[in-house]
């Protein structure tokens, strides 16, 4: 569960922008997004090597500059 506490003085806009931010951090909404969506394993598999070709060809290329 994410949480602030909010600090005397302190204006609303500003403790939700801090919400905000730890909200966005900690990947709430990225594990709820993953959770809900159901993604063949054959898809997952393919996704993976093509995400790690990217990288490697990333990492080739800075290597080569």
């Amino acid at each position: 569960m994410v949480g602030i506490n909010v600090q005397n003085n302190e204006s609303i806009d500003r403790a939700l922008r801090r919400f905000k931010k730890k909200y966005e951090r900690s990947g709430v909404l990225r594990e709820y997004k993953k959770r809900t969506q159901f993604i063949k394993p054959s898809v997952e598999k393919r996704m993976a090597r093509i995400k790690a070709e990217r990288r490697q060809r990333k990492i080739s290329k800075d290597m080569q500059n």
